[in-house]
């Protein structure tokens, strides 16, 4: 488990570690590929967030991007100090995202009065209460070689900015907003719209 080594986040308090030496490139950064491979996902939730806002998305889409963004650098907290808050701001992001996806997937509309957003957001601010509180661990306890973990988070980030952008295409579809799939600096998709000028 923990390692008794010297660090400038003192002794390991999350309740677990990965599968990569903790400490070997930096005394303030535990795992180091599990840390940087976040940013990725950093870059790629930002590029979507500007794409979102410059296409007058609506606010979900953007609120989705900033999502991905506190989920990649809460992961990057957790890695770099395997700390145990560090590891809630990692863990429960996961949660508030899902919901998130959740509510963008099953809501046509963005309806404040009916009870599905307010189910799933009192369900996220109780795990959040109840992670805090019990101290579990909802991470999968998967046992990747050194840097299989780090990889799982490139992937994911970019799994991420391409969900994101096909649901955007499927709510511009859905809102006749005549979508066209372009490229931002010749390799990311992202979508463009035109909306009507009623809109």
């Amino acid at each position: 488990m923990a390692d008794e080594i010297s660090s400038f986040w003192g002794p390991v308090t999350s309740t677990h570690e990965w599968c990569e030496p903790n400490y070997v490139y930096s005394s303030y950064i535990a795992e180091f590929f599990n840390t940087i491979s976040n940013v990725p996902g950093i870059i790629l939730a930002l590029i979507g967030l500007v794409i979102s806002l410059s296409q007058r998305f609506e606010k979900r889409f953007s609120i989705l991007h900033i999502s991905n963004m506190i989920l990649a650098i809460g992961s990057m907290l957790y890695h770099s100090t395997l700390q145990q808050l560090q590891q809630q701001g990692d863990e429960t992001p996961m949660v508030w995202e899902m919901l998130l996806y959740i509510y963008i997937l099953y809501s046509p509309d963005w309806h404040y009065r009916s009870t599905m957003p307010t189910f799933l957001f009192l369900y996220g601010a109780v795990f959040a209460i109840a992670h805090s509180k019990l101290r579990f661990d909802i991470g999968f306890k998967w046992y990747f070689n050194l840097q299989g973990h780090a990889l799982w988070h490139v992937f994911m980030g970019f799994n991420s900015y391409f969900a994101n952008t096909f649901l955007m295409y499927c709510r511009a579809q859905q809102r006749g907003w005549d979508p066209k799939v372009n490229y931002f600096l010749g390799y990311f998709p992202y979508v463009k719209i035109q909306k009507p000028k009623a809109q």
